[in-house]
């Protein structure tokens, strides 16, 4: 398999695994937003039976106080009879039979009576509760509530006043009233409900009662209205009438539990989102670490190699020499020799800190051009555009070398043995600049960072390393940078570096 197919596979199986991390991911989402879906659902149905539970809980609280009502009317209708009764009896004119209207107080058990005489003292009591008969701090308040209610009944013949007030039954009815709207408004209101509520007067003003909300976030008028508004667009007010205390409006909005429902598939997907980016991030540094060794160790292993014939070839040139060889080949020989050595100390430069130095960018160049040039064919030219000024930059010149032969050839390739090639050194913006270009085939704009990738190649036994040891040693040996300027297919390339 060449390497140009090793790339396009690569590449497709990375698109497959993100198509199924996406489907597995859409999926999870998809049923952890079904099953929110169906809890919000019996939120929202609990929601429904409390607010009609609220309002038929309403309907009985003033039936029942419309039946209290009646039972006051009969205590008070009897109260007053009994004062009739009283008054009755204490008319000395009256030739009537009493013995109906002395058995009907007698029949009296519901309303308190006290009869003091006229010079103050306490005669008799009538109807108290149990054990404050004796009770006269009771008994004294008792009388005061009494005399401002009702006037007393004089007995003058026997020199006493009766005062009477409504019946206990009647008190225990506006007691218990009273105990059953409270209820109602503490239990069934704000205690059974599982969401946030708010009971407001008609004029959405004051405020009656809270539940399930801090206070803080409804402590100045303006944040009541802002919550009530909210509730508001969420569910519309409860209206409820309560005896002697009018129109009541109850707001109430989603569970804070229902509001987590709504946004667990959101937070899941930024969990999942996030979990992926840190894994991939975590794989990306184990890859190019483990593809640093991979480099580092072949670099090494094959200027090891390539001492050994190395070290035989300068012992046979040593050898043709002293036997009288043409001079002119043991030169071209030796020239082959010495690019050898360079080769291999380039290779035993990788994985290890260069040193650099101060060199003239251009001259660099021009040495790299020089030795390509009369190696190519002559049907290429070769242009070089000289600074106007001397530019100085640190540099490992056999590795740095290395690049710029690399895209020399590149450019050597692309061109098929026919075309221009062109180098140039400048600065711009505080950076010194080169720039190699040819007229070959070109690069498709959406390749031009991919040609940088480890496999990637366009040529049938290229093996897709030399742009990537490029990028590497621009990058990491000479805190650098290389891409591709411009490049237009079938017009050529411009490859750019920059070094500060």
């Amino acid at each position: 398999m060449s390497s140009s197919n090793l790339y396009s596979n690569k590449q497709r199986w990375k698109i497959f695994l993100l198509f199924v991390a996406l489907l597995i991911v859409s999926a999870t989402l998809w049923y952890s937003n079904h099953i929110a879906s169906r809890i919000r659902e019996g939120e929202r149905e609990k929601v429904n039976l409390w607010s009609e539970a609220i309002q038929r809980r309403a309907e009985l609280v003033n039936y029942t106080q419309r039946l209290f009502e009646e039972l006051r009317d009969e205590e008070r209708k009897k109260a007053d009879l009994l004062a009739s009764a009283y008054r009755i009896i204490s008319d000395p004119n009256n030739q009537n039979d009493l013995t109906f209207v002395t058995g009907f107080l007698w029949s009296n058990t519901t309303i308190p009576v006290l009869i003091y005489e006229n010079n103050g003292e306490l005669w008799n009591s009538v109807n108290l509760p149990e054990g404050k008969e004796g009770n006269k701090p009771y008994i004294d308040s008792l009388f005061r509530e009494m005399k401002k209610k009702n006037a007393p009944i004089a007995l003058e013949e026997v020199g006493q006043k009766i005062y009477y007030d409504d019946s206990r039954l009647f008190s225990q009815l506006q007691i218990t009233m009273t105990d059953l709207i409270n209820s109602f408004i503490s239990e069934t209101v704000i205690n059974s409900a599982s969401v946030p509520v708010i009971v407001t007067d008609s004029s959405r003003t004051k405020l009656v009662r809270v539940g399930n909300i801090d206070t803080l976030e409804i402590s100045s008028p303006d944040q009541l209205q802002k919550k009530l508004a909210s509730m508001q667009s969420s569910n519309p007010p409860i209206e409820i009438q309560l005896p002697g205390q009018g129109k009541q409006l109850i707001f109430y909005e989603d569970s804070e539990a229902l509001r987590q429902l709504q946004m667990y598939p959101v937070v899941q997907l930024i969990l999942i989102g996030v979990f992926l980016l840190v894994s991939y991030l975590i794989f990306s540094t184990y890859r190019k670490a483990e593809q640093n060794q991979v480099w580092v160790g072949m670099a090494k292993e094959t200027a090891h190699q390539l001492g050994t014939p190395l070290s035989s070839l300068i012992a046979w040139s040593e050898l043709l020499d002293s036997q009288g060889v043409d001079p002119s080949l043991i030169v071209e020989l030796n020239k082959d020799i010495d690019r050898l050595k360079t080769i291999t100390d380039r290779f035993s430069k990788i994985g290890s800190k260069p040193d650099t130095q101060e060199v003239n960018a251009f001259e660099v160049l021009k040495e790299s051009f020089d030795y390509l040039s009369v190696r190519a064919s002559r049907k290429v030219h070769f242009e070089l555009k000289e600074p106007s000024e001397v530019l100085m930059v640190p540099l490992n010149v056999p590795l740095f070398s290395w690049v710029l032969e690399n895209l020399v050839k590149n450019g050597l390739d692309a061109m098929d043995g026919k075309g221009t090639i062109s180098g140039a050194v400048f600065k711009e913006n505080g950076k010194v600049c080169f720039e190699i270009s040819d007229s070959g085939k070109g690069i498709a704009k959406n390749k031009w960072t991919t040609v940088f990738n480890p496999g990637y190649t366009t040529k049938k036994r290229g093996w897709g390393l030399g742009l990537t040891l490029a990028k590497r040693i621009i990058e990491n040996y000479h805190n650098g940078k290389i891409f591709v300027k411009w490049s237009e297919q079938g017009k050529g390339t411009t490859f750019r570096i920059e070094i500060w």
